[in-house]
């Protein structure tokens, strides 16, 4: 098996190493090279902060009786510790302790199959054949759905038919939080095809959305959903048919008079009452999209869900001349902010949106928060207003200080690898010990911070779990080492931090991993007629369901992997993706507020008498996905250490691999 391929050449390339260094270098155990590159997390002994592994006794959570590795503890040591500093940016050119790496993993070494297969070139051939592979993957649901499914939401594609909401439970959130009943898929799989260079079905597929699909329905919709999924794939597309320089092809509609935008605009002012009638100014999280919020909606929300609408929005509201929509997102974003911890500066994910009182008040970086953070930055990358920035960078500090566990540096010191975990928002207490999938994000918004080194660290994780199931469980516990939610629903975070950590470092490991990838999703989730849920990554049973993000995200992310020469990466337009994958273009006609008469020049007042900064062009330094795509990488910064700190990582994690 694959694995044990992996296992044994990590050991043989262990033996070898050692007899290099004795031979070479006059070195061998003496040195610690068990302590510099230990063989397993420690999940048994508990390492002292400054001692040797101690035995464990007693039950989790007691004095005295914590057991598995050192991500259990807090950060620091006692109520007292002081902040952790955001891990630092290497200076270009630095090796650091990382060229251990290269000297120790040489290629002549020995046939040691990791180095084989992950540190060596990537084929102009083979990458090919993996784009054309993720094409054929999107065709295939695309083309499927379109035959089975349409107009319908979603496709079965075990049975090979449509899946619409479900009229006859009300409560089944899972299906009508998603589907409003207005060819969820089709819209959400538009970019997809303009990314992809189809152009005849782009066009096609456009117009049959002008021409059928309406969001005057009785369908009761997440405010969250609805807006990433629709909302934003129609403002994708719009941008995309209205750009003077069509870097894709052409992609233009014949007659086209902004019917998306319009379009885009009508499901918006469906989905305002959320924002009515609200003490705090966070919206409610489901509206009927004919009748408003319903006389029964639940008054709790989760903060990604109330928090992540202002990219949408505030396109939305620039490309209309109208603040109202960017208003009352950013308004969200702000009553959510001022709730947060005094003393953490965390933020729970469930609140009440009538009493502003933290309902759930686990903080970290998966379901329920997510994409919070993400927006706070994509947010400041597009319209360039600082105190989004402020507060990103306000939320990083907190998330370093609470919720990353493990040792300071990525690829150097002792204890367990880096690791970002479940804590109490108020306390920074761990609360649980599992990550979700939603989770393995993270590393790619690092990318657009510049923590390439730790984007790096904690993609090997995601990454090692993904090697040892072929997929992704829902949840994972890393004390247990198992699964806790054992389906896999296509999603792309992986993938997504995988693109982009290709595009800023250009090694070929990525591919590989992307190739991984690819090779997992047809060889388990390939049914007759699309791509299914996993039930469960381990017996890899299916379920009857494709959702509508595997094309807009999973394939595009994996396409756009493989296809160096797509124009996302070469027409010189820098380009951003929301957090469901829909393509954006960043130029300064989204930073200028078309409502400007509000405004001087150099600042001034909002309506309400507010002082208000506006951001000149240059005072826009974060790396976004586009600036990674385009420039070109700094060999002597990434590509040696890099393969070091996998070497590194993935020996660490033979525990899960």
């Amino acid at each position: 098996m694959q694995w044990r391929a992996l296992v044994l050449g990590l050991v043989l390339l262990r033996l070898g190493l050692h007899g290099v260094l004795w031979l070479v270098f006059g070195l061998g155990p003496s040195m610690g090279f068990y302590q510099r590159f230990p063989l397993s997390f420690g999940f048994q002994r508990l390492r002292n902060p400054d001692g040797p592994a101690s035995p464990a006794s007693g039950p989790v959570g007691r004095p005295g009786g914590l057991s598995g590795p050192s991500w259990l503890q807090p950060p620091g040591t006692g109520a007292t510790q002081s902040p952790r500093k955001v891990p630092r940016r290497p200076e270009p050119g630095v090796c650091g302790p990382a060229h251990w790496g290269y000297v120790l993993g040489g290629r002549d070494h020995g046939p040691d199959e990791y180095e084989k297969r992950y540190s060596g070139a990537f084929p102009p051939q083979l990458r090919a054949q993996m784009r054309d592979l993720a094409r054929g993957m999107f065709v295939f649901g695309y083309d499927n759905y379109m035959a089975h499914a349409f107009p319908q939401d979603e496709l079965n594609p075990i049975h090979c038919r449509g899946r619409g909401p479900d009229r006859g439970d009300p409560s089944n959130l899972n299906i009508n939080d998603v589907l409003g009943n207005y060819s969820l898929t089709l819209v959400d799989a538009l970019d997809t095809l303009a990314v992809m260079g189809n152009s005849s079905e782009f066009q096609k597929a456009v117009k049959l959305v002008i021409n059928t699909v309406s969001f005057d329905k009785d369908s009761t919709v997440q405010v969250f959903e609805a807006t990433i999924r629709v909302l934003g794939s129609l403002l994708s597309a719009h941008r995309i048919i209205t750009d003077s320089k069509q870097p894709f092809g052409d992609m233009t509609i014949k007659d086209y008079d902004n019917e998306l935008l319009y379009m885009a605009h009508d499901l918006a002012v469906r989905l305002l009452p959320a924002f009515e009638n609200t003490k705090t100014g966070i919206p409610y999280p489901r509206v009927n999209l004919k009748t408003g919020v319903p006389p029964d909606t639940n008054n709790e929300t989760c903060t990604a869900g109330a928090g992540s609408l202002l990219v949408e929005f505030g396109i939305l509201s620039r490309l209309l001349g109208d603040s109202t929509f960017e208003w009352v997102a950013r308004r969200a974003v702000k009553a959510l902010w001022n709730l947060r911890s005094n003393d953490t500066g965390l933020l729970g994910n469930v609140v009440n949106i009538q009493t502003g009182h933290w309902v759930g008040k686990q903080s970290g970086l998966g379901a329920g928060l997510d994409s919070f953070y993400e927006y706070l930055l994509k947010s400041y990358i597009l319209f360039g207003e600082k105190e989004d920035l402020e507060m990103f960078n306000a939320a990083y500090q907190s998330i370093q200080n609470y919720l990353r566990r493990g040792r300071e540096a990525c690829n150097e010191g002792e204890g367990d690898p880096p690791l970002y975990v479940n804590v109490n928002m108020f306390s920074g207490q761990l609360m649980n010990t599992w990550i979700d999938s939603l989770q393995a994000f993270f590393p790619g918004l690092q990318v657009l911070i510049g923590d390439v080194e730790d984007a790096i660290c904690l993609h090997a994780f995601y990454y090692a779990i993904w090697k040892r199931y072929g997929a992704l469980p829902e949840r994972y516990n890393w004390q247990l080492q198992a699964p806790d939610v054992l389906f896999y629903p296509l999603r792309p975070e992986l993938v997504e931090s995988t693109y982009l950590l290709y595009q800023a470092t250009k090694n070929p490991f990525y591919l590989h991993v992307g190739m991984d990838i690819l090779q997992s999703l047809e060889k388990y989730t390939k049914v007759k007629c699309g791509y299914a849920t996993l039930h469960h990554v381990i017996d890899k049973s299916t379920e009857d369901r494709m959702e509508s993000f595997f094309l807009s995200e999973t394939c595009k992310y994996l396409y756009l992997l493989f296809d160096e020469d797509n124009p996302v990466h070469k027409s010189g337009t820098r380009y951003m993706f929301t957090t469901e994958g829909h393509i954006v273009s960043v130029d300064e006609h989204l930073r200028e507020l078309p409502w400007k008469e509000f405004f001087s020049e150099e600042g001034g007042q909002d309506q309400g008498g507010k002082s208000v900064h506006r951001p000149k062009p240059h005072e826009l330094k974060v790396i976004n996905s586009s600036s990674n795509c385009n420039r070109v990488p700094d060999e002597r910064r990434y590509s040696l250490p890099l393969k070091s700190i996998y070497m590194r990582q993935i020996d660490q994690m033979v525990g899960l691999i």
